[in-house]
């Protein structure tokens, strides 16, 4: 089929195209009009922090203050391994039931990276003052715990130092909640151009020349419009 005889087509049948459009772009305005779609994504927060070994735990070797560096950047790399684990999700989740937020450790959304010896953690959360709490509980599970999960520490918990306070921002929303009253209108497009192409195809009547000869019959004369 042509593309001027898709576009005939349409504009013959526009109310049909125009139908699901209006349907679905009704029910995407709700969407699109509601302010809260801003915090959509919950709350989202950052910490950078150093950490080193204890002194005194380090093994004693010739060498300078490189091998304190090394152990610093060791140290970090380490700790991030242990902020992605399901076992600092639930100490975490046992600091915050402590301070008053009960949550499902696998609930909580944690990330880290580090850039050498620089650690860096990121939590989600959908309420903001529950993820202060927990940014709190992230921080002293950190500083705490973490001679409990490596005994190569030799015993002494290695020292954190937070370099950012945590900030509790809007997360932005996933693009599926962004861009999901305009698929929804999309969609009613595409259904509309269906409709029309099916109401073509079930249509009897001949109101064309290109519609006689397309089921084989002669065309004997044509009347001009004037």
């Amino acid at each position: 089929m042509e593309l001027a005889s898709v576009l005939r087509i349409l504009l013959r049948y526009w109310w049909l195209v125009l139908i699901p459009v209006l349907i679905t772009g009704a029910l995407a305005l709700p969407a699109l009009l509601n302010r809260d779609a801003a915090v959509s994504g919950g709350f989202t927060t950052m910490m950078r922090y150093s950490a080193a070994q204890e002194l005194d735990a380090i093994p004693n070797r010739d060498g300078d203050f490189q091998d304190v560096w090394l152990a610093s950047e060791l140290t970090v790399n380490a700790l991030t391994d242990w902020i992605r684990s399901g076992s600092f999700a639930r100490a975490v989740a046992e600091e915050a039931a402590e301070r008053g937020v009960t949550l499902d450790p696998a609930a909580l959304r944690i990330a880290a990276d580090n850039q050498r010896s620089v650690g860096q953690i990121f939590l989600s959360w959908h309420d903001a003052p529950q993820l202060a709490v927990i940014a709190e509980s992230s921080v002293e599970v950190l500083r705490t715990r973490n001679a409990a999960a490596f005994p190569q520490l030799g015993g002494e918990p290695a020292q954190v130092t937070l370099l950012d306070d945590p900030v509790v921002v809007p997360a932005p929303p996933p693009l599926t909640d962004r861009f999901a009253p305009l698929i929804r209108v999309g969609l009613g497009l595409i259904a509309g151009i269906a409709l029309a192409l099916l109401a073509h195809y079930l249509d009897p009547m001949v109101r064309r020349r290109e519609d006689v000869e397309s089921v084989g019959l002669p065309i004997i004369g044509s009347i001009p419009r004037r």
